[in-house]
């Protein structure tokens, strides 16, 4: 047991400071790190990579971070693991939790909010979320919409996208 212990130390230089590690070490770390959130990424769910919400985006910046220390040594190795685990467990837990309870999904995830009905500008909602006409406009003309006339209901939703009904 002490000689697989060793020879993790030695590996991973699981016992030195950053500076004292060397590119071999690093170069395993990252690899261990690599592997390792190919698993977690994998138990906590495909959707939070396409950072649907700031929900799953937090969580995508928190687990790069975390394992950056944990690759220059910044960090511990396996407590960063843990913690990383622990993270993805959680956002699955609350995105079960969201499925089924509309106001806590609301809560973590936001809600959308709506810029043209029938073809009006809500120009109270765009002030509410700091969006300009100017960048309206931009959305609009992303979406193959020339005026707001021409939309039943354009809304932007909880990801930060803007989805247009035309009529």
């Amino acid at each position: 047991m002490d000689t697989l212990l060793d020879l993790n130390r030695a590996i991973f230089g699981l016992t030195l400071k950053s500076e004292e590690m060397g590119v071999g070490q690093m170069c395993a770390r990252a690899l261990l790190i690599y592997i390792a959130l190919i698993a977690i990424v994998r138990f906590g769910k495909k959707r939070f990579l396409g950072k649907a919400t700031v929900f799953d985006a937090i969580l995508v910046i928190i687990i790069g971070s975390i394992a950056a220390r944990a690759i220059t040594g910044g960090a511990p190795l396996l407590p960063s693991l843990g913690a990383e685990v622990v993270l993805v467990g959680v956002h699955w837990i609350f995105s079960a939790v969201a499925r089924s309870s509309p106001r806590f999904s609301d809560l973590i995830k936001g809600t959308s909010t709506v810029f043209i009905k029938d073809g009006e500008v809500l120009s109270s909602a765009l002030s509410a979320e700091h969006v300009s006409e100017d960048d309206l406009q931009e959305d609009l003309r992303q979406e193959g919409v020339a005026v707001p006339s021409e939309v039943k209901e354009a809304r932007l939703e909880r990801s930060g996208r803007l989805s247009v009904l035309k009529k």
